[in-house]
């Protein structure tokens, strides 16, 4: 079974409305020869471009462009192709000579804004969006792209009201919803943004939670006649952050299973044995109804101040423990503060650009004696690690971790985690150790506002960006904090 992916939390990049013969500007390169009419070519392209077949999509717009390099639909749509491939800034450059060309602008301002925010390219994202919503007040679409700039800009109060203008017009839009739903809950207003964030399995791009199935979604009431399934929905955060409900689950129905990746049975098997738990869907027994693991804080009631279960509800295995002490041991000065890091996420996960920073970045903690650092960064980012020459030792035994039993084991030989926002952030702080958590100045809804406590973890310590996407000042501010022997927890004891 594969991990189910977050929402995407980016704006409505559209091309629906590009594939319609009466097109003003198609009509104006009709008389341009070539072996199939313009029209007929730009809605094969759209086609190939909706099919996820990029390459030949592109292929065919570029076609186009050699014999009309001004067409401003083409030129549209080959940025978009370009934005969807990963080359943001040629995406820029052909769909600003689209909106220099064009007629249908609205659209393209529609777009455009979208591939600025990739760019962090913000106040020309919110001055194209605005313009949009301008040019179109009727299109929903554009008040959501608004909206999702609004809360990248931390303007909070304004993407919810944008969002919400779009819900008068379109009330089923699920983007409209979602970005409400976010806005809400960084907020603190989780009676609605609980609610509004049900609608995230309806984003056209989202994930499917499961199989297409004639079962109810469990509405919270008790019931033991039968199996309620769980699903370990989005990313591995959340599942870490999410399963400390399955107790208050298990209360109202004691039969439960639960569908989830296989990387995160070490984590699900503290609160219910291995056969109960499934990574095939072919696997798992019939059950009465399901729910997903992310939407059981709504369930619950789950208020900033109603927070549920105590920490730690994650423990390491002794045993696994006792090895990577010895590991440590001989690998670290024993003088030294043990100082895990981990510095990205995975690079697929629709916020990463955001999230993620660079092993380079950690040069202030580097620079800091009596500090050991180690590496517990998984993937293409680790290789970073052949790139250090910083003044503490650094340990690099991430390949060596080979599940979240052996990440649980490491945490808990530590003296302290310092990570950005990603998975071991969580799994430390379910664990009830010191972690200093880096965040974006657009966090996570999860993290809230301002705040440098969170309600979910008692022993996180947040730190967080004052620039948009520049770490520096968080790194000098985190080894400030280190140098001066302080912790993440509220009363500050001593590392």
């Amino acid at each position: 079974m594969d991990e189910a992916t977050p929402p995407p939390d980016a704006a409505a990049v559209e091309t629906s409305q590009l594939a319609r013969p009466e097109s003003r500007s198609l009509q104006r390169a009709a008389d341009v020869m070539v072996p199939v009419p313009f029209s007929e070519l730009f809605m094969i392209a759209v086609r190939q471009e909706r099919a996820g077949s990029l390459d030949e999509a592109n292929r065919l717009l570029s076609y186009m462009l050699s014999v009309a390099p001004t067409q401003p639909d083409a030129l549209h749509m080959s940025g978009i192709v370009a934005f969807r491939q990963g080359r943001q800034e040629e995406a820029v450059a052909k769909i600003e000579r689209a909106i220099a060309n064009g007629v249908d602008i609205a659209l393209y301002l529609r777009n455009i804004c979208e591939v600025y925010r990739t760019l962090n390219r913000l106040d020309d994202a919110v001055a194209a969006a605005k313009r949009a919503v301008s040019l179109a007040p009727s299109d929903p679409l554009c008040l959501h792209n608004l909206a999702v700039i609004h809360y990248e800009r931390v303007e909070i109060d304004e993407s919810i009201d944008c969002a919400e203008r779009a819900l008068l017009m379109s009330p089923d839009l699920p983007g409209a919803h979602f970005a409400r739903a976010e806005a809400l809950l960084i907020k603190g207003d989780w009676a609605q943004g609980w609610e509004e964030y049900e609608w995230r399995f309806r984003i056209a791009d989202a994930a499917k939670l499961m199989p297409t199935t004639d079962k109810p979604q469990w509405d919270g009431k008790p019931f033991d006649d039968g199996v309620l399934l769980l699903v370990a929905d989005q990313g591995f955060g959340d599942v870490i952050q999410f399963s400390r409900y399955i107790p208050w689950v298990l209360e109202r129905c004691p039969d439960v299973a639960i569908a989830c990746s296989p990387e995160m049975v070490p984590v699900l098997r503290h609160f219910l044995p291995e056969n109960r738990i499934f990574f095939r869907w072919e696997s798992c027994p019939p059950y009465k109804a399901f729910a997903a693991l992310s939407g059981l804080p709504r369930l619950h009631g789950t208020r900033v101040d109603t927070m549920l279960a105590p920490i730690p509800y994650l423990r390491a295995d002794p045993a696994r423990v006792a090895t990577w002490t010895e590991r440590l041991r001989r690998l670290a000065p024993r003088s030294h503060r043990k100082v895990g890091i981990v510095w990205a996420g995975r690079p697929t996960h629709n916020n990463d650009r955001r999230r993620s920073s660079k092993l380079a970045d950690f040069a202030p903690l580097a620079a800091l004696p009596g500090v050991a650092l180690v590496s517990l960064q998984k993937g293409p980012s680790a290789d970073q690690a052949g790139g250090y020459f910083g003044r503490a030792p650094l340990i690099n035994i991430g390949a060596e971790v080979r599940d979240y039993n052996d990440t649980m084991a490491l945490l808990e030989c530590l003296d302290l985690v310092v990570t950005v926002d990603t998975s071991v952030g969580h799994l430390a702080a379910a664990m009830g150790k010191p972690v200093w958590i880096l965040l974006a100045t657009s966090p996570d809804w999860r993290w809230l506002l301002q705040r440098e406590d969170s309600p979910w973890y008692p022993t996180v310590r947040l730190f967080r960006q004052t620039v948009p996407r520049q770490w520096s000042d968080v790194f000098q501010r985190v080894a400030a904090a280190l140098k001066e022997g302080e912790d993440s927890a509220p009363h500050k004891k001593p590392l």
